[in-house]
């Protein structure tokens, strides 16, 4: 544990990028379950899993054994955004929705994004690897969040969410290709994310449904 505060503390991307993923994505799932009412070990489920699914099925595509069974620091953090968002609805009557959840929300988003790339990177995938492995852990645990809270996951629906995820991990994989040091790929796939993600909540970006191609199209 000692040797993963370290990293975290001297600035090991992967290190960094997953304690910020873990807490504010953990915020973001128990603020829904909130609102909805969860008792208090239903929040602290619908935390947890938004921070931990994708970061699973990250470590399951390359092969390895999750860091979530491996590392007690990786649940303790996870626990600490439970905590916050319990603490956050005292005071909030929609913490969900809050700015502070927002902003947690695409802090997480960018976090996970820059995760899965690295792993995906160091697992040695192809280019649509880092893409779809950064974008999974990005999106998996808020997806299978959605699925305890009984509604279809809403990156299906039109938010400007999971694209995010895919750009920021097409950022990565450029600027690492190009032979910059691992930091540099990782703050200019946190970079992209988390402002597509600030712009797309505040202008209401959406990914566009057919229907909507058709209203446009029709005279």
């Amino acid at each position: 544990m000692s040797q993963q505060l370290g990293s975290v503390l001297f600035g090991d991307p992967f290190a960094v990028m997953n304690t910020i993923g873990l807490v504010a994505f953990a915020l973001v799932g128990s603020a829904k379950a909130i609102r909805e009412e969860f008792d208090l070990f239903g929040v602290a489920v619908v935390g947890l899993a938004t921070a931990f699914v994708g970061g699973v099925t990250r470590d399951l595509l390359v092969n390895r054994v999750p860091l979530a069974l491996q590392s007690p620091i990786e649940i303790a953090l996870g626990l600490l955004g439970v905590v916050l968002a319990v603490v956050l609805s005292v005071g909030l009557s929609a913490p969900d929705e809050h700015t502070i959840t927002v902003v947690s929300d695409a802090i997480g988003l960018a976090a996970f994004t820059t995760t899965g790339a690295i792993v995906a990177t160091e697992a040695g995938v192809s280019a649509f690897g880092v893409v779809a492995i950064g974008t999974i852990n990005a999106v998996g645990g808020g997806a299978f969040a959605d699925i305890l809270l009984d509604r279809s996951p809403f990156i299906l629906f039109d938010d400007f969410y999971a694209s995010c995820a895919v750009l920021g991990g097409i950022s990565y994989w450029l600027v690492d290709g190009v032979g910059v040091i691992p930091s540099g790929a990782a703050a200019a796939c946190a970079a992209v994310t988390v402002t597509l993600r600030l712009i797309a909540a505040t202008r209401d970006w959406y990914v566009p449904t057919v229907q909507r191609l058709q209203s446009a199209l029709d005279p």
